[in-house]
């Protein structure tokens, strides 16, 4: 039988502590599965780069070696950078703990490029909102519930993963306010425009079934499940394609959209940043460079 110390040392490997790391990331955080995933994934891919050493002989110069190993394996910037932040919330977590190990603050992250917003103007947002008034579908149901999904998505700035886990009694129809759960189960104020909400009503009141959620499957293969990801992301390509639109579309180009048009109607920032349920004031800027780019075409008019 293992003496206590002999226990502690061995519980100063790194198995061991992210072991207690993602415990403390599911009861305590209550991460999403997908971040725990995440996380798990990028800590284990150092743990069988380095071995499971003990914590203390964790150094900057192995880390490096660490991110150039990543390099090599082809991985670009943006993605070893999230390695990197795994890494630094790890170390985060266990100088909270009292356990030593190498500060979080040497471990800097690469230079990106500013990040490029995809997003349509109003003209190709309406053309996508009255697409599916353009083909012939027996199915009205089906059709009454695209709209309401693009309407939606466009109307409300809801996340693929908010708005297919939504369900009928989330929604007030005679309120434009409604709240989901997202991150770290964290309640988000949502607000929809009157024609969402109009959209909403006409295809929940064509809806006979008793199915709890608000976008269901039509199909006889699971017959009133919500709907996944996957099919939301069809139904805006399908309707991009109807309406035109040659760039790609997807659901988040719909609310990066809509967060682009308010600030160019001089939105307030935080505000936007609230709405959109940014936990980074950082996040939300990058619409703030699109903003630059029209306010240049504005200039250049009066050049001319």
């Amino acid at each position: 039988m293992k003496t206590y110390q002999e226990t502690k040392i061995q519980s100063h490997r790194l198995t061991s502590l992210i072991d207690k790391y993602t415990y403390y990331l599911t009861y305590e955080k209550n991460v999403s599965p997908k971040t725990l995933e995440n996380y798990s994934l990028r800590l284990n891919r150092l743990v069988d780069f380095l071995g499971d050493i003990d914590i203390k002989d964790l150094n900057r110069m192995q880390v490096l070696d660490f991110r150039m190993e990543l390099n090599r394996q082809w991985l670009g910037t943006k993605t070893i950078n999230y390695h990197v932040v795994a890494i630094r919330a790890f170390l985060k977590f266990l100088l909270k703990n009292d356990i030593d190990c190498i500060s979080p603050d040497k471990l800097e992250l690469s230079k990106t490029p500013p990040r490029e917003v995809n997003y349509l103007d109003e003209e190709e947002i309406e053309k996508i909102l009255q697409a599916p008034g353009k083909l012939a579908n027996k199915n009205i149901q089906q059709q009454t519930r695209d709209i309401a999904i693009l309407y939606m998505l466009y109307g409300t700035w809801l996340r693929v993963s908010e708005l297919i886990k939504l369900k009928k009694n989330d929604i007030k129809i005679d309120s434009n306010q409604f709240s989901v759960i997202w991150k770290w189960s964290k309640i988000r104020s949502i607000f929809a425009t009157k024609i969402a909400r109009e959209k909403l009503k006409n295809y929940l009141n064509q809806r006979k079934d008793n199915s709890p959620y608000l976008f269901t499957t039509v199909s006889v293969n699971g017959l009133w499940e919500y709907l996944s990801r996957n099919s939301i992301e069809e139904i805006v390509r399908k309707y991009a394609k109807v309406a035109g639109i040659e760039k790609k579309v997807t659901p988040h180009t719909l609310r990066h959209s809509f967060a682009t048009s308010l600030i160019k109607k001089w939105a307030d920032i935080r505000a936007v940043q609230t709405l959109l349920g940014h936990s980074s004031i950082t996040t939300t800027q990058i619409y703030t460079h699109v903003d630059d780019k029209h306010l240049k075409q504005v200039h250049d008019l009066l050049e001319s």
